[in-house]
């Protein structure tokens, strides 16, 4: 076999594996509502996304309201791909990433780390955003 096949075969298996570790939005949903006990409520997660808590920021000030399009960081004007899953189906598909982020923005909100609760609560809402 040429170089080419050989390097085009490993390709496609290191993308076979990567998507059989990938994780679902659900999947990922339903370990933080283990995690608190109970289940989620989208309407606190909404509450808790386009409100303020004490700080200048709230999560909608750089996802938007509604966030099923584009936002834009407003420190750094970076663009940032719509938040919903329906609208972006790289979101919430691997639960590392998805902990990171919710360790850094709570924090700029929040000024602390969200309780398992509230990360299902918003994450239970985003999902219900269908297009």
């Amino acid at each position: 076999m040429s170089k080419f096949i050989l390097a085009g075969l490993a390709l496609l298996m290191s993308a076979a594996l990567n998507a059989a570790r990938a994780e679902t939005p659900q999947a990922i949903l339903q370990s933080y509502s283990a995690q608190a006990g109970g289940p989620a409520i989208p309407q606190r997660g909404r509450d808790l996304f386009t409100s303020t808590h004490g700080k200048e920021w709230s999560c909608s000030t750089c996802h938007g309201a509604m966030p099923i399009q584009p936002g834009k960081h407003a420190a750094t004007g970076k663009a940032i791909a719509p938040l919903a899953p329906a609208f972006d189906a790289r979101r919430f598909t691997d639960a590392a990433k998805v902990e990171k982020w919710f360790g850094r923005n709570c924090n700029d909100v929040l000024g602390r780390t969200c309780s398992a609760a509230e990360k299902a609560d918003v994450l239970a809402w985003l999902i219900s955003l269908k297009s």
